[in-house]
C-alpha cells in the first residue's frame, strides 16, 4: 500500500521560509515522479511543483518561481518543498502526490499524501 506523510507545514510570517517534507512508501520511489498541490479554502487545488524521477527536471507554476524549490532524496524516499519569500496568498494546505508523470495536472497522480497546513502571516 502507498502511503505518503507530508511534514513541516506551520505558521509563519510573511517573508519567512518553511520546508516541507513527503516520505513515501509502498511503492519503488525512485521510479516515480512527484508533485506538489496546494489548496486554499473555498478554493481548487491548484499545482505548484513537480519533479521528475531522476530529480533531472523540475516545473513550477508561475506564483511560486524563484521563490520555491522542489527536491528528491531517492535514498530516503522522500520529497521536498523549500518555500522561501512567503506570502499570506501561500496559506493553504500542501499535499504531495506520486505518478507516472512530472505533470500539473492533478488527475496524472495516482496516490496522495493527507496534506499539512501552511499559513503566512502578513
Amino acid at each position: 500500500q502507498v502511503q505518503l506523510v507530508e511534514s513541516g507545514g506551520g505558521l509563519v510570517q510573511a517573508g519567512g521560509s518553511l520546508r516541507l517534507s513527503c516520505a513515501a512508501s509502498g511503492r519503488t520511489f525512485s521510479s516515480y515522479a512527484m508533485g506538489w498541490f496546494r489548496q486554499a479554502p473555498g478554493k481548487e487545488r491548484e499545482f505548484v511543483a513537480a519533479i521528475s524521477w531522476s530529480g533531472g527536471s523540475t516545473s513550477y507554476a508561475d506564483s511560486v518561481k524563484g521563490r520555491f524549490t522542489i527536491s528528491r532524496d531517492n535514498a530516503k524516499n522522500t520529497v521536498y518543498l523549500q518555500m522561501n519569500g512567503l506570502k499570506p496568498e501561500d496559506t493553504a494546505v500542501y499535499y504531495c502526490a506520486t505518478g507516472s508523470g512530472r505533470s500539473a495536472r492533478p488527475g496524472n497522480y495516482d496516490y496522495w499524501g493527507q496534506g499539512t497546513q501552511v499559513t503566512v502571516s502578513s
